[in-house]
């Protein structure tokens, strides 16, 4: 079943839309006039911004919360990046990514974090027990760019797991270029261990030392930035006295299973854990965030994308920026959220398997 989602279903007052198996979905929209869905399963819950990026707005699950902790307690209407930032899923891209340079046109990530999406609409399947909120956004440019975006965020009826699923088809009738990144945002935990499929050493996981203008440095910045460079493994677990203020960004190599699959997590003191799946053949490079501040609380534990975050010319340069043909369809698909105990052993012992020390 299909219910199509407008805007004028979205009043000031919550209101519920429709009950199935262990789901309920209401519409509300923020003071901010912003247009949200929160969809409810049997562990928790998720807000989607359906006209507004597609972003996930929050994600909570038995009991607790998994967004990144931000300046902003609502979503605020705006195409600004900066402008809008605490989402647990952001979808970065299409034309730009990164930080731009000073030959490069495009947003900070791009067009596509806060675009005002053309539809969205609701699919329930009593079947696979599941409900899917979707969206498409268009972006043409004259003389440019004309692509369809299509985001689909599915939940299962008792599952904290999260299929979130891009697509872009190309309309012009020349090739495009495409960078895209999913900006996956867990709040971390001191004591949280990163486990993840990838070699643990300077070669495989690098440490950006390039500050973007928006970054105002502290002292002593650069000299940890330094020492993350030569040994990595100094962040594997978060000590509330790592100074990852204002951010840390780090480019990893990872290692896939024999499906095709790269995992990482960050385990809990209580034996839980944060969760990302993503599949290195359709975003080859991993980004990886981290964010400790008063204000801002964030780990970005493995964002998959297409390219770096230096901007469109230098990735461009770095033959690091996907050409998709007329007609054709790029496809990206993301599963995250959060594992039991004992999930998060059976995926630690896998990682362990598929990691080199």
């Amino acid at each position: 079943m299909r219910i199509d989602l407008y805007d004028s279903m979205f009043k000031e007052k919550e209101r519920p839309l429709c009950k199935f198996d262990a789901f309920s979905v209401t519409t509300f929209r923020y003071d901010s006039g912003v247009a949200a869905l929160r969809i409810v399963n049997a562990r928790g819950e998720i807000i989607v911004l359906p006209f507004q990026g597609q972003q996930i707005w929050r994600a909570g699950f038995d009991g607790r919360e998994l967004t990144m902790r931000s300046m902003f307690d609502e979503p605020v209407f705006t195409r600004d990046y900066l402008e809008n930032y605490g989402a647990f899923m952001i979808h970065c891209g299409i034309t730009g990514l990164g930080a731009p340079g000073p030959k490069d046109n495009h947003r900070l990530h791009g067009e596509l974090p806060n675009a005002p999406f053309n539809s969205a609409w609701l699919e329930l399947d009593p079947d696979e027990r599941s409900i899917k909120v979707s969206g498409t956004y268009q972006h043409i440019v004259a003389f440019s760019t004309n692509y369809l975006a299509t985001v689909g965020t599915v939940m299962m009826a008792e599952s904290a797991l999260l299929d979130v699923l891009v697509s872009v088809k190309n309309l012009k009738q020349t090739p495009m270029d495409l960078m895209y990144l999913g900006h996956a945002n867990f709040r971390p935990v001191d004591g949280g261990e990163l486990h993840y499929t990838a070699c643990y050493n300077a070669k495989s996981v690098r440490v950006r030392q390039s500050i973007p203008s928006h970054v105002n440095p502290k002292p002593g910045y650069k000299e940890f930035l330094a020492r993350l460079a030569d040994t990595p493994q100094i962040h594997h677990t978060l000590h509330c006295g790592l100074a990852f203020d204002p951010e840390v960004v780090f480019e990893i190599d990872m290692n896939n299973d024999a499906d095709g699959f790269a995992h990482a997590l960050q385990k809990h003191p209580n034996g839980t854990a944060d969760y990302v799946r993503c599949r290195p053949d359709q975003a080859p490079i991993c980004t990886r965030w981290i964010c400790r501040t008063p204000d801002q609380d964030g780990l970005g534990i493995a964002f998959p994308s297409t390219s770096g975050v230096e901007g469109y010319t230098q990735e461009k340069a770095k033959g690091r920026v996907k050409t998709v043909q007329s007609g054709d369809t790029w496809r990206i698909e993301i599963k995250l959220g959060l594992l039991t105990a004992s999930e998060t052993e059976q995926a630690i012992e896998m990682i362990t398997d598929l990691k080199v020390l």
